[in-house]
């Protein structure tokens, strides 16, 4: 694992010595039970990847357009109305997976009612409850049946364009196809719902934080940063060395693995002064919350604006965040139990 930011970052950008070309084994623990195709672009090295990111950037840049802004801040607007009528709402489950599911359906430019069918699939989507994985290919059906559909009557949502793709003069294979698909469900789910989470129970524990920002909400940029930084959703990803490769004065050999440990190297008191410590003001702020070099994350955008409408919205809109219960997620690996964000987090929101 490597664990310093410096690093990590080094690393990142040297993807000759640091291959992400290793279907189902970027992600740790490796997915080779959990789908059947290479994940893309993620799962490619340039100039491979350039190629295939050039395909699906359009579509994530449209977190930026205007249409785009209003229709999540009329999202979250409409959903804290419900939750403020309420005694309480429980977040992760009513309130952070719809947001997302919602969100994503005006990225992939589909109607709004295929969310209903998202938030059926829980937090995960290749897991349950717990940390283990699900049996069946629940993901994959779905999408062979949207591929199939945009092939009969293409339109301009996600699934047609991808129908319509061309890789190096040809067109895009449906393994291809799939292997974008899979990635932008996957990729973009629980690490959203898992900011959102922590970032509201941060607010509830913090009520004085919440203040500081309707004080001034020029200070939400720099505040998202932080909560992204603090609250990281993926511990690390995978990288494999095509030849025996000294790391740190470890010998890595040749198709073995080297981590690239983001959650750690946010937490380099080198680059963060008290690293440990929540600072929505922090500038510099170099996180690595989104990947970095060639690979830096597609759904940034998107994120950002879900993130930051958010807090907008709750200077706006809410008073304050009281805590009712809480109840913390913990994923149990095989040689690891993991305590990351919420399970459940029950919270009741006042009109301001």
């Amino acid at each position: 694992m490597l664990l310093r930011h410096e690093d990590v970052r080094r690393a990142a950008k040297d993807w000759q010595t640091f291959s992400s070309d290793a279907p189902f084994r970027v992600p740790i623990p490796s997915e080779e039970q959990v789908r059947s195709m290479r994940q893309l672009p993620i799962e490619t090295n340039p100039p491979e990847h350039t190629d295939y990111r050039a395909i699906v950037e359009p579509f994530f840049q449209r977190a930026k357009e205007p249409e785009m802004i209003a229709k999540v801040e009329s999202l979250i607007s409409a959903m804290l109305d419900e939750v403020m009528k309420g005694d309480s709402v429980e977040i992760v489950n009513d309130f952070a997976l719809p947001v997302q599911s919602r969100a994503l359906t005006y990225l992939l430019n589909v109607p709004e009612t295929e969310a209903d069918i998202w938030i059926g699939w829980g937090i995960h989507v290749f897991k349950v409850t717990g940390g283990e994985f699900k049996k069946g290919t629940v993901l994959e059906d779905y999408l062979h049946e949207k591929f199939d559909a945009a092939e009969a009557n293409p339109g301009d949502d996600f699934f047609s364009a991808l129908v319509k793709a061309e890789y190096c003069g040809r067109k895009l294979t449906r393994e291809e196809a799939m292997g974008f698909a899979n990635l932008a469900f996957a990729g973009g789910r629980d690490t959203i719902i898992h900011t959102i989470s922590c970032a509201l129970g941060y607010l509830a524990s913090h009520p004085q934080e919440l203040e500081y920002l309707r004080a001034d909400p020029k200070r939400i940029v720099h505040a998202s940063e932080e909560f992204f930084r603090v609250f990281m959703p993926l511990t690390h990803i995978g990288r494999v060395c095509p030849a025996d490769t000294e790391v740190n004065g470890v010998t890595v050999l040749a198709g073995d693995r080297v981590s690239l440990c983001w959650s750690s190297a946010n937490f380099d008191e080198s680059v963060f002064p008290n690293a440990s410590e929540v600072k929505l003001d922090r500038k510099p702020n170099p996180h690595i919350s989104f990947g970095f070099g060639t690979h830096l994350c597609l759904g940034a955008p998107h994120a950002r604006l879900i993130l930051r409408t958010l807090l907008k919205l709750l200077c706006e809109r809410v008073g304050n965040i009281h805590l009712i219960s809480e109840n913390l997620r913990t994923e149990h690996e095989a040689v690891f139990d993991r305590t990351l964000g919420y399970e459940s987090l029950t919270l009741k929101l006042t009109p301001l």
